[in-house]
């Protein structure tokens, strides 16, 4: 299932800078756009992943999954 996510960027002198808004913790910095889209994207991947497993881990045993649509 693919997600849409929104990234806040700007230039901020020779860096451009960038936050994913729906996820506190996703950011990065990087020389080019291109780069800070990219590194946004695998720190968002890298982020969703852990807080999946720490879902799973905190269950403790038995548990079911639901989707959930906002």
């Amino acid at each position: 299932m693919k997600s849409t996510y929104t990234a806040i960027t700007q230039q901020d002198g020779d860096w451009w800078v960038g936050w994913i808004e729906e996820i506190p913790g996703v950011n990065a910095q990087e020389k080019t756009k291109e780069e800070l889209m990219a590194s946004l994207r695998e720190i968002l991947m890298e982020a969703l992943e852990f807080n999946r497993e720490e879902a799973r881990a905190s269950a403790n045993g038995s548990y079911t999954e639901e989707p959930v649509t906002v």
